[in-house]
């Protein structure tokens, strides 16, 4: 089941173990069967503090896997295989499950041990989503914290019956009791705004307490990590707000231009930035979003960064880095059918529509790319694209053309998502250049049209936008406003690279540290008395 390297990082992670685990697998006569409980063997003979236990259930999935704490009674379970991203996932299961450390700040843990009822999560994944371990992993740190709380990873390609039956079109989606609970990601926090009534009360009163910052980086992509890092260095004090860390590369699959790195992928790229920017002395608030930026009333005064839960933050510079999201669509349907038929990760959700008709909306890289790696997949694959010529790269252009279940469809302009209430059926598009109308059924549409500034909660701010909605920088990332600076793909920067915005997040950050050393610190009606 597991090749010789595999093997031997299994040992050396599982050597860490404090406490004793046991295992227990739910079986039947399937193929997936034979590997799971292979799987099961193979790790029992890692460690001598792991066994495996028979027990009986009728009402435990097959084929699926127990992890259980012999000291606090915790378990977590994986129902399918999980290798491929949720491999990861397992590893973690076993460790925390054995007394390794959570990474959690302590505070966190104690918040979730002292969660009162019961919670029975459900996740239901894709082993290609890159996604999907980020919410497995959240939800099983919280299992292994308090015996109240079970997660069970399903993998919805095993399990298909579940998935049709609650209509999952889009992954991570996550039940709780259930009933929905969540779509997408999301972080330990974030459950625990959802579960925990009073959680999101005593954060803000967290956040404004907090010091007055020198710099505020707002936002945890590869632009706001080199802000971060850079302003950090400088011994000043450091924050950064971000509504999750590491931004649109965490949905990135691969990343083959990062000189110096031949081959990564986007969440192995966040977990490194993130660990980078922990060697300093950052603050980091994670899971927080941004409603308005107020410029100081003085030079010099103090800018007011007022976050959507209430809490307000002080600070005497800022690096907006808030990068950008998928662009979408606009027209009928869309919204009503989002995660329901209408995706915009092809790694993510792609595995939902084995066998089935999609689209993909776009002709660039993105598009090209995306139809590509479905049509390994799904029955069939129409690019629509709203131009008379494909704009991605030759060598892809040729690649999806030598596919025999890809139809390339250009001056097409879609109109509106059709669906039956429930998911998406199919979708409208007119001819460009005769003005004819016409239909497609598909099962799925995935939209890779490109992407949008998130600079919406600039709207009633003084900081000057492009038509685009792009922060507009000088030569130093300095922006219209005051002591504020902007970074990455949220600016005006022609080219939106992740090398480009580490580089603009340190020119940012040096900007705003030459601002600091030259602009004495007024006293204003913003400012905290000492």
């Amino acid at each position: 089941m597991l090749d010789t390297q595999l093997k031997t990082q299994l040992a050396t992670y599982l050597a860490n173990l404090k406490s004793p685990v046991e295992l227990a697998v739910f079986l039947d006569q399937g193929i997936k069967s034979k590997e799971l409980n292979e799987l099961a063997q193979e790790i029992a003979t890692m460690s001598p503090l792991i066994s495996i236990v028979e027990l009986d259930d009728a009402n435990e999935r097959a084929p699926s896997m127990l992890v259980k704490s012999v000291e606090k009674n915790t378990q977590i379970r994986f129902a399918g295989v999980p290798m491929g991203h949720e491999f990861t996932s397992l590893i973690l299961a076993l460790l925390h499950s054995g007394g390794h450390p959570i990474k959690l700040d302590e505070e966190v843990i104690e918040q979730v041990r002292q969660l009162d009822g019961e919670f029975v999560f459900e996740t239901y994944v894709s082993l290609s989503c890159q996604n999907c371990p980020d919410v497995v992993q959240a939800l099983n740190m919280m299992a292994a914290i308090n015996p109240n709380i079970t997660n069970v990873m399903i993998d919805g390609s095993e399990f298909g019956q579940e998935v049709q039956s609650k209509n999952i079109l889009s992954v991570p989606a996550v039940y709780l009791n259930g009933e929905a609970f969540a779509q997408g990601r999301i972080s330990v926090a974030e459950i625990l705004k959802k579960v925990d009534v009073n959680a999101g009360a005593r954060e803000a009163k967290a956040l404004d307490s907090k010091e007055d910052f020198d710099v505020l980086v707002i936002g945890g992509g590869p632009a706001g990590a080199s802000s971060a890092i850079y302003s950090a260095r400088k011994g000043i004090r450091t924050g950064v707000v971000a509504d999750r860390f590491g931004g649109q590369v965490q949905d990135t699959m691969a990343i083959e231009n990062f000189i110096s790195v031949n081959e990564t992928t986007g969440p192995k790229l966040v977990a490194n930035l993130e660990s980078h920017v922990r060697d300093y002395d950052v603050d980091i608030m994670n899971g927080q979003r941004v409603k308005n930026i107020i410029e100081s009333d003085v030079t010099g005064g103090l800018i007011t960064v007022e976050l959507e839960n209430g809490a307000t933050l002080k600070t005497r510079s800022a690096v907006l880095a808030t990068g950008a999201r998928w662009r979408e669509m606009n027209v009928p349907g869309e919204q009503e059918y989002r995660g329901k038929g209408v995706a915009y990760c092809p790694h993510c959700d792609g595995p939902l529509f084995k066998g089935k008709s999609v689209a993909v909306i776009g002709g660039g890289n993105s598009g090209i790319e995306a139809a590509i790696d479905l049509a390994g997949i799904v029955s069939h694959v129409t690019v629509l694209e709203f131009d008379t010529t494909l704009r991605a790269d030759a060598v892809l252009q040729d690649k999806a053309r030598s596919m025999g279940n890809i139809d390339i469809i250009m001056n097409a302009q879609t109109t509106d998502v059709v669906g039956d209430g429930n998911k998406v059926n199919g979708l409208n598009y007119t001819d460009r250049a005769t003005g004819e109308s016409h239909n497609l059924a598909l099962a799925g549409i995935f939209v890779q049209i490109g992407l949008v500034p998130n600079t919406q909660f600039l709207e009633d701010s003084n900081v000057e936008l492009t038509t685009r909605g792009e922060i507009i920088v000088n030569n130093n990332g300095e922006t219209s406003m005051a002591g504020v600076y902007a970074a990455g793909d949220v600016t005006n920067t022609p080219y939106k690279q992740i090398i480009i915005a580490m580089g603009s997040g340190a020119t940012a950050a040096l900007g705003a540290f030459d601002y600091l050393i030259r602009t004495p610190q007024a006293e204003d009606s913003n400012t905290q008395a000492a």
